[in-house]
């Protein structure tokens, strides 16, 4: 989840978006990466996976994976980091299932091996034997799970709030970000109000939920295939909720992982990653401070250098 939202009928959302900076202004060579100008789609394990690609074609391949909330995409999460992966990395931002412009079908199993499964068709579409991935939230589950079932198939692993493989020690639960999201996402008719209580539950710094972000992120929530793809789910977690306890299974984690963190972090809070970081049997943990759930955006600078350095050496 990101407060850099996509809108498709712009031709460079980042540029609309006052909680986003222009993904130009870090290098000029990348004032072509525009939302449509990097926007493809493939058939996957027998579904549309829309994602946006950039960088190098010879060079090593970073998949990114989004959060689950509301409106969310590759593109909402990750469009503002995109020019400084590319110039070093094959990027790939990825529309999950049931978001983003990806098709929204009905899960046949479990959300998180659901999804793992659809991008390594599109590997194997793309013709990408291995990759490192980046997971938020939601995303961050699918990367885990992919990394469990698939271990061959994911050389690093940088976590930020993931889901599925934290589990707090501390904090209640459901969280207060948590919370929020239900309320937004089970009203029958949700209104801008419950769209802003939710966005300020992903920040440290509430300046950031601004009037133009609500109105986005609300335009792209409410929309009704949108709230197809998150009814049907949040409706494989319900089925299937034991096989998302990938804490349980952090154990087997063959690969290198990079958890990240907000300190301030009230979604999946920091507490949540003591265990999968004695689990994991080579992992380590870095917390931004004064950083909520959005990381990627709160602390943009480090948290670009932070990847690189994991993913070069």
């Amino acid at each position: 989840m990101s407060p850099a939202q996509e809108n498709p009928a712009q031709e460079n959302p980042a540029q609309e978006n006052p909680a986003q900076e222009n993904p130009a202004q870090e290098n000029p060579a990348h004032a072509n990466l525009t939302y449509e100008s990097t926007s493809r789609t493939v058939e996957a394990a027998g579904i549309a996976l829309h994602f946006h690609e950039a960088g190098p074609a010879d060079g090593s391949v970073v998949i990114m994976l989004h959060g689950g909330g509301p409106g969310a995409s590759g593109w909402s999460n990750f469009g503002r980091n995109l020019p400084h992966f590319a110039a070093r990395f094959r990027t790939l931002l990825v529309d999950q299932p049931c978001y983003g412009r990806s098709d929204k079908p009905e899960p046949d199993r479990d959300y998180f091996s659901f999804s793992a499964l659809a991008v390594v068709a599109l590997m194997d579409a793309l013709g990408i034997e291995r990759a490192h991935f980046i997971g938020n939230s939601l995303g961050g589950g699918t990367a885990t799970r992919l990394a469990l079932d698939h271990p061959g198939r994911v050389a690093k692993l940088l976590l930020m709030g993931p889901g599925g493989i934290s589990l707090n020690l501390f904090s209640a639960d459901p969280t207060e970000g948590i919370k929020r999201l239900f309320e937004f996402s089970t009203d029958p008719e949700p209104t801008r109000e419950r769209m802003r209580t939710f966005l300020t539950t992903l920040v440290h710094d509430p300046a950031l939920v601004t009037d133009a972000l609500v109105e986005e992120r609300y335009t792209q929530a409410t929309d009704p295939a949108a709230r197809l793809g998150n009814a049907r789910m949040a409706a494989s977690f319900a089925r299937r909720p034991e096989d998302t306890m990938l804490w349980r299974e952090a154990h087997r984690i063959t690969c290198p992982v990079l958890l990240t963190w907000g300190r301030e972090d009230r979604v999946n809070p920091v507490d949540g990653a003591f265990l999968a970081l004695k689990a994991i049997p080579d992992a380590r943990l870095h917390v931004f401070p004064h950083c909520g759930h959005w990381a990627q955006t709160e602390a943009a600078d480090e948290f670009n250098r932070l990847a690189t350095d994991f993913f070069s050496h």
